[in-house]
């Protein structure tokens, strides 16, 4: 069990928990304790952030609990999650770390750590560190403390990676793109890498303020980026979130394209190269059944895994492919970074576009979805709905009363106190009555609990 880390590192309200200064310090001794004793030359360690007011406070004191442990330091800034995986590989670091709490408000944060390839740390790590919390390790003596370095061209080498990404020459020339950067950390790169490329570039929502990342815009809140695409006759739309590790992207005509409906036209793009590797591409457990009978008719299996990339990730490594991703618009392709990434999604999708002269409408229609909805129901710390009967027994109801004609699934959150309720049906009306119906019996429970 976790006492700290969740799917996604460790995550909270900033200045409550395990969000405060206090314990950022501890978690830099504990982490780089655990991530040097086994290392024979003096180890560094990067830490990125995005651009909420309290990665200051983090950083510094994180900053301190390392390099008291004798760990050097590397500052980039303000970049994307996947530019953290990136450059602790590029810049050959023993370990990374992202300060951001992705898509949540500005009074959230989180801290999520990088092995030196780049892969998020296994659990097995991040329990240790959790025990090493608990019990502070011995400090070494002075001479042996680490250095804290600014690493100050970091922005544009991510951006030379993104570019790499796509076939040598080509060029996006006479594309209008919309491009909302959710005050996060992409502000920066996403801008300058699509005019870069030769797009005309027309930018949303990049100019950070500390408070308003993820403010009504980015990939939560993504129809003032549909919006735009029809102000601006665009031809296509990208919605980041605050991290900058997932996308939701539109279409000409202002509809959105989920990650499922990204995730099929990449796959039938990559297939086309022989590029795709594994038969299959990983998603998880709240992926839509359309999907699921698309890469079936194009001869691909679809393994679910557990609601998360870093459960997508360990299926992928697993099954030997590289593509998996989330309706959410989380992708991994593992051809070209080891985590999720908003910016690298973007360039493959215009490539495919390129590849096949055609508008993302007419790619993105080739695949027919079932409706489907999530229900969010906000629960308090101490209320665990999950273990009751009657709501086990509620849920078996709903999923007899469904039958073949769809799927349910119930989970935690595994970044906010909250209860996700997923409904799939082939009918609308079946969808609504049932879900609806188990919201209610489900809320009903968590007031009698509370």
């Amino acid at each position: 069990m976790r006492k700290y880390f969740g799917t996604d590192g460790v995550r909270g309200t900033v200045n409550q928990g395990s969000m405060t200064a206090e314990f950022a310090l501890r978690l830099g001794r504990a982490a780089g304790y655990v991530l040097t004793r086994h290392l024979d030359h003096q180890p560094h360690i990067l830490i990125g952030k995005d651009t909420r007011l309290s990665g200051y406070m983090l950083e510094s004191a994180l900053c301190a609990g390392l390099t008291s442990q004798g760990m050097n330091v590397l500052l980039v800034g303000p970049v994307p999650t996947p530019a953290v995986a990136y450059l602790t590989r590029s810049l050959r670091a023993d370990a990374g770390v992202m300060l951001s709490a992705s898509h949540n408000p500005a009074g959230d944060n989180g801290i999520k750590f990088f092995g030196a390839d780049g892969f998020k740390l296994p659990d097995e790590v991040e329990h240790d560190i959790e025990e090493h919390l608990d019990q502070l390790p011995p400090l070494p003596e002075a001479s042996k403390i680490g250095k804290a370095f600014r690493v100050d061209d970091a922005r544009g080498r991510y951006v030379e990676f993104c570019k790499a990404s796509l076939p040598r020459g080509l060029r996006l020339d006479g594309l209008k793109v919309v491009v909302d950067c959710a005050n996060g950390a992409a502000y920066d790169v996403a801008p300058t890498l699509f005019d870069e490329l030769g797009c005309d570039v027309e930018v949303m929502h990049a100019e950070p303020d500390g408070y308003n990342i993820n403010l009504s815009c980015g990939s939560t809140y993504p129809q003032s980026m549909c919006d735009k695409v029809m102000e601006m006759g665009a031809d296509i739309g990208f919605a980041l979130d605050g991290d900058a590790d997932r996308l939701i992207a539109c279409d000409a005509h202002g509809n959105l394209v989920d990650g499922d409906r990204v995730i099929a036209i990449l796959a039938e793009h990559q297939m086309r190269h022989g590029t795709l590797s594994g038969g299959a591409v990983v998603t998880t457990l709240m992926s839509n059944m359309g999907l699921e009978r698309y890469l079936a008719e194009i001869g691909l299996a679809m393994p679910r895994a557990d609601v998360g990339d870093r459960y997508v990730l360990e299926m992928m490594r697993e099954k030997g492919c590289n593509m998996g991703g989330e309706q959410s618009g989380h992708l991994i392709l593992l051809d070209h970074n080891t985590t999720g990434d908003g910016l690298i999604t973007a360039l493959q999708l215009l490539c495919a576009m390129r590849d096949q002269n055609k508008p993302l409408s007419d790619m993105a229609s080739n695949m027919a979805l079932f409706p489907q909805k999530l229900w969010n129901l906000k629960l308090p710390a101490n209320v665990d709905i999950l273990s009751d009967k009657r709501a086990q027994s509620a849920v078996q109801e709903a999923e007899f009363a469904l039958g073949k004609q769809g799927r349910i699934n119930v989970r935690m959150s595994g970044t906010e106190p909250k209860l996700r309720i997923m409904i799939e049906a082939e009918c609308e009306d079946l969808l609504q009555q049932i879900g609806g119906r188990l919201f209610q019996q489900l809320e009903e429970l968590r007031d009698q609990l509370m």
